[in-house]
């Protein structure tokens, strides 16, 4: 499984236990996983034809579990760098993908911030408009630029 499919299913699983806490969520994903229920979805999608590996799954659920761990701060960094979208604009699944963007480029120092926000609009290229596309693209540079930019200390 590439990362790009285990980032998409850690994405949808973050979109449906979204507003849930910890516990739950990592029920969520358990039971995502039972042999039976991933199997039947492999018939509908071909994003679920490999099951993940052992790296993937701790990728997967590293991610949903720290999406849902900081959620306000996430939602709160969308917010801020959502320049003219009023927050019930945001379509759930471009929040979703916002989200794990910014926690991988926060949390997740082996992931290339890069790589983070490349991913994140070419899956919102599956979901959503292209208006929204550039939303993303938007929202997460100025998040990179924001949060993660060297501060300025006057000595320039």
């Amino acid at each position: 499984m590439t990362r790009s499919a285990a980032r998409e299913i850690a994405i949808q699983l973050g979109f449906s236990v979204a507003g849930t806490d910890l516990a739950p969520a990592t029920e969520a994903v358990e039971a995502f996983f039972e042999p039976e229920h991933y199997a039947s979805l492999a018939q509908e999608s071909e994003l679920y034809a490999e099951r993940p590996s052992k790296r993937d799954m701790d990728f997967i659920l590293r991610s949903v579990e720290g999406v849902t761990a900081h959620r306000a701060e996430l939602d709160g960094f969308i917010g801020k760098y959502a320049k003219g979208w009023r927050p019930e604009r945001i379509s759930r699944s471009a929040a979703a993908i916002l989200r794990q963007a910014m926690y991988e480029i926060l949390y997740m120092p082996d992931v290339p911030a890069a790589a983070s926000m490349d991913e994140a609009v070419e899956l919102a290229k599956g979901y959503e408009d292209a208006d929204v596309v550039a939303f993303i693209n938007g929202v997460l540079g100025g998040f990179y630029r924001g949060e993660t930019a060297p501060a300025e200390d006057g000595n320039g």
